[in-house]
């Protein structure tokens, strides 16, 4: 029975056609996705994106504008009874110098072309978030 909402805010950093990506661990699964996380109470949407980047990357980062709000109805692969709503947000980082990977379940981060012909995503809605970037960018 699914009795909680779980909101996730991510970003499409893109440069060169290229977006960043963090390949880490979670529930013992390995994961290709965009940077982000859960939205935390009395946090607005850009806030959880600069401090995720600042937890994660140890970066600062402009919000561009919004890219993609997920519009079906998504159950959590890690927890049964939470539905999920994603937003997506295009940001630039504002120094690459100051990358530090500070998660220890993030094992690194890369940038992947947009230029791809296979959608390189194991996760449904990031599938389509890529779609999206194919579509502006290229």
């Amino acid at each position: 029975m699914i009795d909680k909402f779980n909101i996730r805010v991510y970003a499409a950093a893109v440069k060169d056609k290229k977006v960043l990506v963090l390949h880490e661990e979670y529930a013992g699964e390995q994961l290709m996705k965009l940077p982000g996380g859960g939205l935390e109470f009395g946090e607005g949407l850009h806030d959880c994106l600069h401090r995720e980047f600042e937890e994660e990357l140890n970066v600062k980062i402009n919000v561009l504008g919004h890219l993609y709000t997920q519009e079906e109805f998504l159950i959590s692969r890690f927890r049964n009874n939470e539905q999920l709503l994603t937003v997506y947000y295009l940001v630039e980082i504002i120094d690459e110098n100051e990358f530090l990977i500070m998660d220890p379940c993030i094992e690194k981060i890369e940038w992947i072309p947009i230029e791809s012909d296979e959608n390189p995503f194991p996760l449904p809605i990031d599938k389509i978030v890529f779609e999206k970037l194919k579509e502006k960018f290229l």
